[in-house]
């Protein structure tokens, strides 16, 4: 699917992203702290996949790693649906410390890709359906294709990334 870019301060606080780069900068400068690098990206990495599994979207074999020195994870493993494969980059993305997400999971039921909007301070899914759709009153197709992500239509925030599938 590709590799994705996201505001690196922006999302869900499941590990301590800040830690995780003062380990990388002490391991560039001194080989002998990159254990300590590797067990905190490894447990980023079980975090990001824990609330992967969280989300409930039939991904099996699924497997994460994370870089805290760049900010990128890598997601591997199958997916029922194209669907779950675009949801998992946003489950990763929308993640504070995460600056970049390459999706190598492979869908069972291939379709046609999403695209992509990165809100902005002021947004409402009403005015994004409008930009995509030319319809403020499709939000709720913004809504569902961004669920379990997103529990209510009034909690967006800034430097998030939606997903905008193709208008039914």
């Amino acid at each position: 699917m590709g590799m994705f870019s996201f505001i690196k301060e922006a999302g869900e606080k499941l590990f301590g992203h800040k830690d995780v780069e003062k380990a990388a900068e002490a391991a560039a400068a001194d080989p002998a702290a990159q254990p300590t690098l590797d067990e905190l990206n490894a447990a980023a990495a079980k975090g990001i996949s824990t609330y992967i599994e969280s989300q409930n979207l039939g991904i099996t074999g699924l497997f994460v790693m994370f870089d805290g020195a760049t900010g990128a994870a890598t997601v591997q493993g199958d997916a029922p649906t194209q669907e779950a494969v675009e949801k998992v980059s946003l489950c990763c993305g929308n993640v504070a410390g995460v600056q970049s997400v390459e999706n190598l999971l492979v869908a069972a039921e291939p379709a046609d890709e999403s695209e992509y909007h990165d809100v902005e301070r002021g947004d409402t899914l009403s005015a994004i359906a409008k930009t995509y759709y030319g319809n403020a009153n499709k939000y709720p197709a913004i809504f569902e294709a961004n669920k379990p992500m997103l529990g209510h239509p009034d909690k967006i925030y800034p430097g998030q990334k939606l997903r905008i599938p193709p208008e039914a």
